[in-house]
């Protein structure tokens, strides 16, 4: 069975930092593309990052470029997110995504972590 589980949500002041795990179990990671999605009270589901299986190509959204930080370590079936100089806009609830390098059809999504930026 496939599992997704994120953690390292919570409340932080602006401009503080938090650092999001995603840990991936019964699949081989090395297969999966993975992305951080997001979604703000109200608004629609976001992509945040995004990151190839070997590691070697990452996306980021507009918003989040040059402060988040997306990384793997298919070793230990872990996709980080590191999130610096947060804001309000950044309060959302997160989400781990992945989905097979060769098959679409192939996508799993965790269940979310509640980040909140708030003073």
């Amino acid at each position: 069975q496939v599992q997704l589980v994120e953690s390292g949500g919570g409340l932080v002041q602006p401009g503080g930092s938090l650092r999001l795990s995603c840990a991936a179990s019964g699949l081989v990671l090395s297969q999966f593309h993975m992305s951080w999605y997001r979604q703000a009270p109200g608004k629609e589901l976001e992509l945040v990052a995004n990151i190839t299986g070997d590691g070697m190509s990452t996306n980021y959204a507009d918003s989040v470029k040059g402060r988040f930080t997306i990384s793997r370590d298919n070793a230990k079936n872990m996709v980080a997110l590191q999130m610096n100089n947060l804001s309000s806009e950044d309060t959302a609830v997160y989400y781990c995504n992945g989905r097979h390098c060769n098959y679409d059809i192939i996508d799993y999504w965790g269940r979310g972590t509640q980040v909140t930026v708030s003073s």
